[in-house]
Order: C-alpha cells, then sequence, then structure tokens
C-alpha cells in the first residue's frame, strides 16, 4: 500500500502579515506549522499501514523552510518526505498547486492519497478534491471515520450537517480529513533523531514534469488583487432599559441605518 499525504506548513495565525503590494502572505521569519487538519491526515495514513501494512510519504509543496514540516512528518513515523519547491512553484493558486501537486503525486505512484479538508491560511478547501479530479480518480470529503480498508476498496463515514455517510469507494482514491477523525500522535524520541538526521529530497520544476505555463503565478487563472485586514471600531452603544425597550431602541436604531 502506498499512502501519499499532502501536508502544508502554515503561518502560525497570531503572526500572520501581508505584503501590501504583493498581496501575498509573509513568510520570512514568521514562525510556521504543519497545517492542523493535515496532522489528522498523516495520523490516518499511519494508522492505515498499522493495518494493512504499506509506505507513508508526506510531500509539500512550498519554499526551502517547508523542509521543517516534512522534519515534523517524519519525527511522526512517516517512511519517506519530498519537498516540491522551485522559484517557478511562486504565487500558485489553488488550480496551478493542485496541478503542481497532482505532477509530483504521479511520479511517486499512489493508492491511497489522503489530506487536511482544508489549510487554515486560504480556508478554500480545493487542492484535495482538485488534485483526485486530476488524477481522474474517485475523491471522498470530510473523512471522521475510516470504517474498513484493504488493498482494494476502503470504507469510510463522511461527515454530514445531519449527520454521516457511509462510502465505499474502490483504491486508488483520495480522501479529506475532519479533526473528529482521529487525536494526532506525538513525535517520538526516536522519531526526532530520525527526522534531524534525514535527507530531504527536493522535487522541483523538471523532476516532476510539470508544464512552465501551469505552474505558479503564470499558471493561475485566479490572482488575488486585494487582500486587508479589517480596521476594528470602537464605536459602540449600550441600550438601557427592560427588554422590550432594549428591542425597540435596537430597531429604531437599525433602522436609523438602514439595515431594516
Amino acid at each position: 500500500m502506498n499512502i501519499i499525504v499532502c501536508i502544508k506548513q502554515v503561518p502560525d495565525t497570531a503572526e500572520v502579515r501581508i505584503n501590501p503590494e504583493t498581496n501575498t502572505l509573509i513568510r520570512e521569519g514568521v514562525p510556521s506549522i504543519i497545517n492542523p487538519y493535515d496532522l489528522h491526515a498523516i495520523e490516518a495514513a499511519l494508522q492505515i499501514k498499522e493495518k494493512v501494512g504499506g509506505k507513508v510519504t508526506a510531500i509539500t509543496m512550498g519554499p526551502p523552510q517547508a523542509e521543517d514540516a516534512l522534519r515534523e512528518a517524519i519525527s511522526m513515523g512517516v517512511d519517506d518526505v519530498r519537498l516540491i519547491s522551485d522559484r517557478a512553484f511562486a504565487g500558485a493558486d489553488t488550480w496551478a498547486t493542485s496541478y503542481t501537486l497532482y505532477k509530483a503525486i504521479e511520479k511517486l505512484g499512489y493508492d491511497i492519497i489522503i489530506c487536511g479538508k482544508q489549510a487554515i491560511d486560504g480556508d478554500t478547501a480545493q487542492v484535495g478534491p482538485e488534485v483526485a479530479e486530476f488524477l481522474n480518480i474517485p475523491h471522498i470529503a470530510y473523512i471522521r471515520k475510516i470504517e474498513d480498508v484493504s488493498d482494494k476498496y476502503i470504507k469510510v463515514q463522511r461527515l454530514m450537517d445531519d449527520g454521516y455517510d457511509v462510502v465505499e469507494s474502490p483504491i486508488p482514491v483520495l480522501l479529506t480529513v475532519v479533526k473528529e477523525l482521529n487525536t494526532p500522535r506525538l513525535p517520538s524520541l526516536k522519531g526526532k533523531m530520525t527526522a534531524k538526521k534525514a535527507v530531504i529530497t527536493k522535487m522541483d520544476l523538471n523532476a516532476i514534469g510539470a508544464e512552465p505555463d501551469n505552474v505558479g503565478l503564470k499558471g493561475s487563472p485566479t490572482q488575488v488583487k486585494n487582500i486587508f485586514a479589517p480596521q476594528s471600531k470602537a464605536d459602540r452603544k449600550m441600550l438601557q432599559g427592560s427588554i422590550e425597550d432594549q428591542v425597540d431602541e435596537l430597531i429604531k436604531q437599525l433602522r436609523g441605518l438602514k439595515c431594516v
């Protein structure tokens, strides 16, 4: 069983800064973490390996500093890692990112691909499904439990607003997982030592065999034109009196703002 886990290094949400000229996240010098949902994806991959055997490979697309995320994945127990990195990949939207990951995964080979349901920096939840579309394989979203898995099929529970669906799929398949799925294991001391010594294999544009016109900013059909943090306003009013008086006053205030 060849299991691929797609992870992403994201800025610590308390430290996010935006470049006003490029409208992109400033990552240099900013504390980074593995996207929290991706930790659940790593744990799911390791549990599948423990049940049916195989190999777990974690991949990430990003700048050289994304090696730190891969080393953390190694410390948790993954067998191999790949850093998908090239200046040509900079500025990619979700389509170009998905294309790049698809080309890398295609080179590595796969049976099951696992992603977190979304990244906390972009919150689009698009990359996993788009990778599946590029690979032309089934995709099941919002996995809250893996009921059964073999080398031929997988049976899972898919989280829904009013409960869950039970879904079976042949393998190969791509899954996106939610935090209810499991509790990610902590890195072991042995894992940390292995991670520290590990040689991180990099895959650039030529290594994955991607078309230059389909990656990075050049290959992105969508672009962010403007991004900003909303300004906080200190203008607030306290309503006095009975509940009925407060409701009447609130309605009057809202009508004055042309909101009602």
